[in-house]
């Protein structure tokens, strides 16, 4: 059920946008069309009858908020249910209002950022009219903003601005807060996409309670499959979609006091499970990853304490809780102004008691003096009685002093009171600071260790896709060394039929050399033979010439006779025995 008072301020915005005059009245028409078109956007049956019964006595002029809103309250407020669209009726008061206060056109954001940041304003704003959001709730928003798009707000720049803010009047309209988050004095080096994403995050967030939201595998009812769906978590339900624009909704898991969430094992090739019980069905689902399902069981474990305990959102308590904490350290603070106060007018009625005392001794003095006087003027008979007057002043005389020194005793201790006091302000104003510094942080070592996470888990993605690539590179290497090996094998191989076709060359070249030693010996003996055939044809050469005559040149002698080759044809013959002599000496 949304509150009333979130609600009557987007109204409180439309009445004021209707007012023209700013006299804070408008006419009983406006507020007839206005009436309607709350009635139509929040599925409320309007009465066109009632407005006109309940302003029956005051048909002149126009009418107040404070002529309105019993007639809104008893006619529109008190018959709301939560089936209506929040969006729809924000959107309805934000177009009424805007135009007339706001000119998004110079700004870094569009209409639909400066309306989310408008609602944001409604959510943050205190329950007083007319609506401001003070500097707390400024910083708190701004801190939201930066973290959502994952930077850190400028505490130096903040600083400054929360002076200049103080010097002004401490708070900000919903237009002022547009302009400031429209013009980037925040978020400068950052882009308008960039934004606007962080408003939108911040939107959801706080405004329509998405305490969480991403992609989870979720098992079918009917067919048992698997689908992946974009799953977002209410306060009281999950809804979940086809991605992650919510354009098509696919179903909702309402939540009770008697629903419970439980971690599964891994089945059906799914791993990181847990499951939904409801009173009617029950929902398996699969997170990407372990860290994520604890997150998603946490956080529905979190909602669902909340309803048994009757609390609302985490959001909406964390602001009462706030609010609360400023309306206690007000009133101590004005408990200590009060207390100031008491003291000072203690101090004051404590000096008026002293200057009065005073003021009695100096006439009490001047009567002394004057009764001295009157002594001296008297008769020398009343001497003795005079001495004896005497006496009995330096006696009250002396009272007085003892008085004197005792109301000096009590100012002294007066002055130690009041000085121990304003130590005991100074030391309650450091205590406050010290608190307040400790929340600062506080919060910044949340943000750090939440930083710190996102390290660990980026790191720890890292470590196991370096973990995959060794895996995948350590397979591929044990095929290669497969491969390897297979080539040495055939290598090896191809060396053992190389050392077998070496050694039968080897024994081919033996065969040779024998065969050439053979020849050799051969062509010493026919070389013998010829020279001895020579030496016997040179005894008979008379004969042979007259037999065979020839040539009267020189004649080449050969193993075979003389002439038997040409000049040429023995050149042949030789370039052919050296060719064959040098392609053997390689292959030996």
């Amino acid at each position: 059920m949304w509150l009333r008072d979130e609600l009557l301020k987007s109204i409180w915005h439309a009445f004021t946008a209707l007012d023209m005059d700013h006299k804070g009245k408008v006419s009983k028409s406006q507020l007839k069309v206005l009436s309607h078109n709350l009635c139509t956007v929040m599925n409320i049956p309007h009465d066109p009858v009632a407005l006109e019964e309940h302003f029956k006595d005051d048909n002149e002029g126009p009418v107040s908020t404070q002529g309105y809103m019993p007639y809104l309250n008893r006619f529109i407020l008190d018959k709301v249910r939560d089936d209506f669209d929040i969006l729809e009726f924000n959107k309805l008061c934000w177009t009424l209002c805007y135009k007339k206060n706001i000119n998004t056109t110079h700004l870094l954001i569009s209409n639909e950022d400066a309306f989310k940041v408008w609602c944001i304003f409604n959510f943050l704003s205190e329950n007083r009219y007319p609506l401001v959001i003070i500097t707390e709730e400024i910083e708190y928003f701004l801190r939201k903003l930066m973290e959502a798009m994952g930077t850190v707000l400028n505490e130096e720049q903040f600083s400054d601005y929360k002076l200049q803010l103080n010097k002004r009047k401490n708070c900000l309209t919903a237009w002022e807060l547009i302009e400031l988050v429209g013009m980037g004095h925040f978020s400068r080096g950052l882009n308008h996409q960039t934004l606007s994403m962080g408003i939108n995050e911040v939107f959801q967030e706080l405004i329509l309670d998405v305490l969480k939201q991403g992609y989870m595998m979720k098992k079918g009812h009917k067919r048992k499959n698997w689908t992946e769906r974009w799953f977002v978590l209410g306060p009281t339900s999950i809804s979940y979609y086809v991605c992650e624009d919510l354009a098509d909704k696919k179903g909702v898991i309402v939540l009770d006091r008697s629903c419970c969430v439980e971690s599964l094992p891994d089945k059906e090739g799914k791993k990181c499970l847990f499951i939904i019980k409801c009173a009617d069905k029950s929902f398996e689902i699969s997170a990407s990853d372990k860290k994520k399902k604890q997150e998603w069981i946490q956080a529905i474990q979190t909602c669902i304490q909340l309803l048994r305990l009757g609390l609302p959102s985490p959001h909406r308590e964390a602001r009462q809780r706030r609010r609360e904490l400023r309306q206690r350290q007000q009133a101590e603070q004005e408990e200590l102004e009060e207390r100031m106060k008491q003291l000072q007018t203690a101090n004051d009625s404590k000096h008026r008691e002293l200057e009065a005392m005073r003021k009695k001794m100096e006439e009490a003095a001047a009567k002394a003096a004057m009764e001295e006087r009157r002594r001296k003027q008297t008769q020398i008979d009343l001497q003795d009685r005079y001495r004896l007057d005497l006496e009995r002043e330096k006696m009250v005389r002396q009272q007085m002093e003892e008085q004197v020194a005792q109301k000096s005793s009590e100012l002294e201790q007066y002055l130690q009171r009041v000085q121990e006091l304003e130590d005991m302000y100074r030391r309650l104003e450091e205590a406050l600071e010290d608190e307040r510094q400790a929340k600062l942080d506080e919060e910044t070592m949340r943000k750090l260790q939440a930083r710190l996470l996102e390290e660990e888990a980026a790191k720890r993605a890292e470590l196991e896709q370096i973990h995959l690539q060794q895996q995948r590179a350590i397979s591929q290497t044990q095929a290669e060394k497969k491969e390897l090996e297979a080539e040495q094998l055939a290598k090896e191989k191809a060396l053992q039929a190389a050392l077998l076709q070496l050694e039968s060359l080897e024994r081919e070249r033996h065969g040779a050399l024998e065969q050439y030693e053979e020849a050799t010996r051969k062509l010493e003996r026919a070389a013998n033979k010829t020279k001895t055939w020579k030496d016997k044809v040179a005894k008979h050469e008379g004969l042979v010439r007259l037999i065979q005559p020839g040539h009267k040149g020189p004649q080449r002698i050969t193993n075979w006779g003389p002439a038997s080759f040409t000049d040429a044809e023995l050149d042949l013959r030789k370039k052919s025995w050296q060719e064959r002599k040098n392609q053997g000496a390689p292959a030996q």
